[in-house]
């Protein structure tokens, strides 16, 4: 049913175009004419779908005109179709532009990040690096105060040992110079009184200890 009647509509447009060219050069003609030939008015109520006779029709909706374009409404629309199709590359280009101006935008802060993050890496490594270092020289310099000071007990020891020894060295001989002091007095006590009477028992007691100790 719907192909009929599209069929119907596209007979009476065609047969209202013919007329509307030959009534008047001033444009088409809305007027319907006596007799068979003529499409039936049009209903004032429906929406009027204007076309161009020399493009396809478009049957979307609505009472078909069919009208004339003058040479200048095409050079409008042509002027208008390519000031839309510049306004497009135009908008396309603009939309280009920012879009790369974006990606480079992001590709700066992607690399300033990766820069930063570099810089960071670099600073942890440099602190732990000095904090290696200062560890090192920390305990470098705690080796070399123990071994200062057992180096200072080594030595203080063994100048005790010395002193020590020295000491008991110098008591040994003042013993054995008592000793020989003492000796030298009995011996000299012997050879003087051993002859003598009252002394006699004493300086052989004397003489046997000098003996048994010399």
């Amino acid at each position: 049913m719907n192909k009929i009647l599209a069929v119907v509509l596209l007979l009476a447009l065609a047969a209202g175009c013919s007329s509307g060219r030959q009534d008047s050069d001033d444009g088409p003609s809305m007027k319907p004419a006596v007799g068979d030939a003529y499409a039936p008015p049009m209903d004032p109520k429906r929406k009027v779908s204007e076309q161009d006779c020399s493009q396809a029709v478009d049957t979307g909706g609505g009472n078909l005109m069919c009208r004339e374009v003058t040479a200048a409404e095409r050079r409008a629309k042509a002027e208008e179709e390519a000031r839309l199709a510049r306004a497009r590359k135009e908008a396309e280009e603009r939309a280009a532009r920012e879009r790369l101006a974006r990606e480079r935008a992001e590709q700066l802060a992607r690399e300033e990040a990766a820069r930063k993050a570099l810089a960071a890496e670099q600073e942890r490594l440099a602190a732990e690096r000095r904090r290696m270092e200062e560890e090192a020289a920390r305990k470098a310099q705690e080796e070399r105060e123990r071994q200062e000071r057992a180096e200072a007990e080594a030595r203080a020891r063994e100048r005790a040992e010395r002193e020590a020894r020295e000491a008991a060295e110098r008591e040994r001989q003042r013993l054995e110079q008592e000793w020989l002091a003492g000796r030298a007095q009995l011996e000299s006590f012997v050879a003087t009184y051993g002859k003598v009477e009252k002394f006699k028992d004493v300086a052989e007691q004397i003489k046997a200890f000098l003996d048994k100790t010399r």
